[in-house]
């Protein structure tokens, strides 16, 4: 299958007491699969503004301290599809999780860092395994 151009992806790894807020990705590639709350990067939005809108209107949940993180390069042959997805962390400020997109995720819920649920959403586990554009990791 012939690859899309490529889009640009934000994600947003919101973190409170320790745990990490995670989403089930609904409808969308990566069907099934927890990721953090993210999307796309609307035409002139920065980054860091995208990371907390997502996190909003994906899980009811107000953020705070966005800091970006890195960046990986994520290409679901099978869908055709191609994203540079910039990575943001972010702490928890207020609201209560809860699946406000339904159209394109079933669940939120907050785990610990080293019991996250299964399947993860390939480009997190690329995060989690530190195989970030520039890491150690990276190559061409």
């Amino acid at each position: 299958m012939r690859l899309s151009s490529p889009r640009v992806g934000v994600g947003c790894v919101v973190r409170r007491e320790g745990l990490i807020l995670l989403v089930r990705r609904h409808r969308a590639h990566g069907d099934g699969t927890w990721s953090t709350p993210g999307g796309h990067l609307d035409p002139g939005e920065h980054p860091l503004a995208c990371a907390s809108r997502e996190v909003r209107e994906e899980t009811g949940i107000e953020v705070e301290n966005a800091r970006f993180v890195g960046v990986t390069n994520d290409v679901f042959e099978v869908e055709g599809l191609h994203y540079v997805t910039l990575w943001v962390s972010a702490d928890f400020s207020s609201g209560e999780a809860q699946p406000l997109a339904r159209y394109e995720l079933s669940d939120v819920g907050w785990f610990s860092e080293t019991d996250l649920p299964d399947p993860l959403f390939p480009p997190l586990r690329r995060l989690l395994k530190g195989e970030v554009l520039g890491g150690p990791s990276d190559s061409a």
